[in-house]
């Protein structure tokens, strides 16, 4: 008999092994270490959450699994300085968690909260980073409640520039912020995802990148090609907000040459980085089987004693 539970003990082992994925094992049982090297995340929190929504957010973005963190705090003061004509009374609520990487990791965007983050993507962000100047980053994103995500762009700002020491171009964080406010814009009134918004505007500043335009009717002929590409029709008016961003892009002191690398690598990175296991997380499918597998199990098991206990009594 005990000969007959050991090996029903190791073949639940094993199953257990064969169902569950190597990475969600791997990632239960690595113990994070301090980054003597590039330093400590950096959680900035927007200056208008409650106590309560504060522990929300650290909750989201899985501080409890930092050894050690660095806090600040973004608010409309912060807006203004990296952001011209802004409201130095804006509500802030959206936050970030910022990991430095090494050089040539790019960015890693991962919006931890997607149902209180309801006009940013993450490509989105991505893409607004890189106009600023923000590279080799993982940011995590996180809301307490429904709200635009705008904000966090500035609280990114700030925390980049505590943990690197860098002061980033003014010009380039105004230009990134206009970015995602015309993205958003697009996304709403010409009734085009957000998802493929990013991708839209990826593929201009590529374009930009590589032709070098010099003048603004050159930038606008790319902005045609690409709206005529994606078979995007916008109204004039979202039409010239675009031409118009990406005239500013095109002034913006940016080394054009390392950009386009960068913005090659944008959607890619993203995808490694989170895409397989978060299909996977929301993949029904997988947990309904996971689920029959230990049902199915116990019932065995039931049996066996249901067995046992037969012989014994008899």
């Amino acid at each position: 008999m005990k000969q007959k539970y050991v090996s029903l003990m190791l073949a639940f082992v094993l199953a257990v092994f064969a169902v569950i994925p190597m990475q969600a094992l791997a990632s239960v049982s690595e113990t994070k270490a301090v980054n003597e090297k590039l330093g400590v995340p950096i959680v900035v929190y927007g200056a208008n959450l409650s106590e309560t929504e504060r522990e929300m957010v650290k909750t989201a973005l899985r501080i409890n699994e930092e050894p050690e963190f660095d806090e600040i705090t973004v608010s409309g003061e912060d807006l203004i300085k990296y952001i011209k004509d802004s409201n130095a009374s804006s509500r802030m609520y959206s936050s970030a968690k910022i990991t430095r990487q090494d050089e040539g990791k790019g960015l890693v965007i991962s919006i931890v909260t997607p149902e209180n983050i309801t006009q940013v993507t993450a490509e989105m962000y991505a893409s607004a980073m890189l106009t600023a100047g923000i590279e080799d980053a993982i940011v995590e994103v996180a809301a307490p409640k429904p709200v635009t995500g705008h904000s966090a762009l500035v609280g990114i700002y700030k925390a980049y520039e505590a943990k690197t020491g860098e002061t980033l171009d003014i010009e380039r964080t105004d230009v990134a912020n206009e970015e995602l406010s015309v993205a958003t814009t697009i996304a709403d009134s010409g009734n085009v995802s957000e998802e493929r918004v990013a991708e839209l505007l990826t593929e201009i500043k590529k374009e930009i990148a590589e032709k070098a335009p010099a003048t603004k009717e050159e930038v606008q002929q790319i902005v045609d090609d690409q709206l005529s590409r994606f078979e995007i029709n916008l109204s004039e008016q979202d039409r010239q907000l675009l031409v118009d961003l990406m005239d500013q892009i095109r002034n913006l002191d940016i080394d054009f040459s390392k950009w386009s690398d960068q913005l090659s690598d944008l959607s890619q990175t993203i995808e490694e980085k989170f895409g397989s296991i978060s299909d996977l997380v929301q993949d029904e499918g997988f947990w309904q089987n996971v689920k029959n597998f230990f049902t199915n199990l116990i019932d065995t098991v039931s049996s066996w004693f249901s067995s046992e206990n037969d012989t014994q009594t008899e």
